[in-house]
């Protein structure tokens, strides 16, 4: 066996006895620090030794000395050694979540209407867990679950997966029409058709968003196509917008509530009510998660059960 074949076989429980052997100042005592044999030491030394073409110890009637080239080792390998137990501690801190990150991926509609509670439930019980929460739409979401920058998120239907991922439902909402007080006499109190809304100047989400895809979708199937006058990033504008009158607006109802119940807006009642949609929980189908990742997870899909 070549040198370099030695030094690609080293045991690194060989490198472990001749720190204790070092520590103990000596075969005895080590072999007893580590519950083994006397000859089980002086073979993993010698072993080691060998391996690394150069004397260790030199062997005194006191025990044992170490060499230039055992000292020169020495220094490293206990570097080695503390790091591979501080990697041992942080592992198991790991698995008792007493450290750790999640990776959430959530639009700004799930995070405040769904999963805020639980993050700061978590919170409270896991305290030295970091969770960091990547903000952006449905499509944006998917795309940071398939390149595995997510452990897992939280995402409106509808959506459509190019990889394999579980999805679990875990709330039903609601979009809504809502118009400021300008068009309360034309709008307010009637049974209206969606074609009408062709009359009336129009505030969405941007098309990236599943909101806007979905009330596109829906309107599309009853011969209704809208090109509105603002397309907005969030939905609080739309809210902001609408009560200036500068339009119809359409967005998740829990949106519009503070100003539905203000009266500062009102809802359209149409002939034909706009099915719900849910929030999902997605992860990959076989990506692995950290352990606070997967109690998290497990604790959201309770939630449905």
């Amino acid at each position: 066996m070549s040198k370099q074949d030695l030094h690609g076989s080293v045991n690194l429980e060989y490198y472990r006895v001749f720190c204790s052997v070092c520590e103990c100042g000596g075969i005895t005592a080590a072999a007893e620090a580590l519950c083994i044999s006397q000859p089980a030491v002086s073979q993993a030394v010698r072993q080691l030794e060998t391996a690394l073409g150069c004397r260790l110890f030199l062997r005194t009637s006191r025990g044992v000395k170490l060499t230039s080239e055992g000292e020169l080792l020495l220094s490293y390998v206990r570097r080695g050694i503390d790091a591979i137990q501080d990697g041992e501690t942080m592992l198991r801190r790991m698995k008792d979540l007493e450290t750790g990150e999640i990776r959430i991926g959530a639009s700004d509609m799930t995070l405040q209407f769904y999963l805020l509670p639980y993050l700061e439930q978590f919170h409270e019980q896991y305290p030295n867990i970091k969770v960091t929460v990547s903000n952006g739409p449905t499509p944006e979401t998917l795309e940071a679950l398939y390149q595995g920058h997510i452990d897992f998120g939280i995402v409106s239907t509808p959506f459509e997966t190019k990889q394999a991922v579980k999805s679990l439902p875990v709330q039903e909402i609601r979009n809504v029409f809502i118009a400021g007080p300008k068009y309360a006499a034309q709008l307010k109190g009637r049974k209206l058709s969606y074609k009408e809304l062709l009359n009336c100047p129009c505030i969405f989400l941007e098309r990236n968003t599943s909101t806007r895809r979905f009330m596109d979708e829906f309107l599309a199937k009853r011969g209704v196509r809208l090109e509105p006058e603002f397309e907005l990033a969030t939905s609080e504008m739309i809210v902001q917008f609408v009560k200036r009158n500068l339009g119809i607006g359409c967005l998740m109802s829990d949106f519009a509530s503070e100003a539905l119940g203000n009266g500062d807006v009102f809802a359209l009642e149409f002939d034909e009510e706009m099915p719900s949609r849910e929030f999902c929980l997605v992860a990959a189908e076989k990506a692995w998660m950290s352990p606070a990742a997967a109690k998290l997870f497990k604790q959201l899909a309770k939630v449905t059960t």
